[in-house]
């Protein structure tokens, strides 16, 4: 491509944006990001709906906060999609590259961070929850219900909403050249705190006291045997630990790099400038955002009664009219029955005994 040069009204302006655009580092991935988004779009929006739908039928049918817990996740992570693949990633940088009015790309920019902040936040009252039913079980009783565990998840969303705010004037990493300023520097540490440093530190804390108490719990069953039903309980807790093991966990890996990707941009060298923290960038945003479609596998491998209730949503079968009663509601019900049975039966055969001795004293 051949550049006229305009002689008569040279631009001091247009030279610094030229040797600019020459300093700038190119994306070494090319179309790859944008199939990939694709793809991840493509396939996890639609999962995380049947995930939605799900879980909701479990939610009705259990009436479990457990369950309130993970459509705010399920629910947080489809906002995340569409707002930071689908308007940050594939609009406003594939197909306009970022050619927009200025105020569009910060309110969306808001938006990306407050989404972003609420798909994160929304697994810290999950975590708070199973440590408080692991821990302190009597207590969980009477706190963990499905209207408190809304009213929480209500408080979680707004602030987390809220926390996006400032995030209106975060600068485009890819299209600044300046070092970051005092602004910049805040912000960045505002964001690594609250999306890594500060829930992996909650789970970091609670996750290792619910495993102690897993592992003195399973040496107390050892030691003297416990019946079949405190066994099942157990196993049932121990699944649901398992899926919450297995959420923070993917968590914590998949956004360990990007998190070190942003510091290192604020410090050592620049993503506008350096192609190697452009391309590290890149991968890094790449496996964050796979976070926000993973968890419907987990729940698959991990929860029996989601396969279940899966299973059922694709075959197009509807949820039962009545959610079906626990063994305690059975067993009480059955000696309700029983009960009433062998005191009809006493009735009987008190009514009975006069007539029988009636009947003998005409025979006699």
């Amino acid at each position: 491509m051949i550049s006229w040069h305009n002689g008569t009204v040279p631009s001091h302006q247009e030279e610094e944006e030229r040797a600019d655009e020459y300093q700038r580092s190119e994306c070494v991935l090319g179309y790859i990001p944008v199939i990939y988004y694709s793809i991840l779009l493509c396939v996890g929006v639609p999962v995380n709906i049947l995930t939605l739908v799900a879980l909701s039928r479990l939610a009705t049918r259990t009436q479990k906060a457990l369950y309130v817990y993970l459509l705010a996740l399920t629910g947080s992570d489809i906002l995340s999609q569409l707002f930071i693949i689908f308007v940050g990633f594939l609009l406003e940088t594939a197909v306009f590259h970022r050619d927009v009015p200025v105020v569009l790309l910060r309110s969306v920019s808001a938006l990306e961070f407050a989404a972003n902040h609420a798909s994160i936040w929304a697994t810290v009252p999950l975590t708070v929850d199973r440590y408080v039913a692991l821990c302190h079980p009597l207590l969980h009783r009477q706190i963990s219900y499905p209207a408190r565990a809304r009213r929480i998840i209500t408080i979680v969303l707004t602030l987390a909403l809220a926390s996006g705010v400032p995030f209106f004037w975060w600068s485009d990493v890819w299209r600044v050249s300046s070092p970051p300023n005092t602004l910049d520097s805040t912000l960045i540490w505002v964001h690594v705190t609250i999306i890594y440093f500060l829930p992996c530190s909650v789970f970091l804390v609670l996750n290792s006291l619910i495993i102690l108490r897993l592992r003195r719990r399973q040496h107390q069953q050892r030691c003297q045997e416990d019946s079949r039903q405190q066994r099942a309980s157990a196993g049932r807790l121990g699944k649901t630990t398992a899926m919450l093991l297995a959420i923070t966990s993917v968590f914590t890996v998949l956004w360990a790099p990007r998190t070190a990707v942003v510091i290192y941009h604020l410090y050592v060298s620049s993503v506008h400038r350096d192609w190697r923290v452009h391309l590290a960038y890149d991968l890094a945003n790449m496996l964050a955002m796979l976070n926000t479609a993973v968890n419907f596998f987990l729940y698959c491998f991990v929860s029996k009664p989601f396969r279940g209730v899966v299973r059922d949503v694709l075959l197009l079968k509807g949820a039962p009219l009545h959610p079906p009663r626990s063994f305690h509601h059975r067993h009480v019900s059955a000696n309700t029955s029983n009960s009433s049975l062998s005191s009809n039966a006493k009735r009987s055969h008190r009514d009975a005994t006069p007539l029988s001795a009636l009947s003998a004293d005409i025979i006699a």
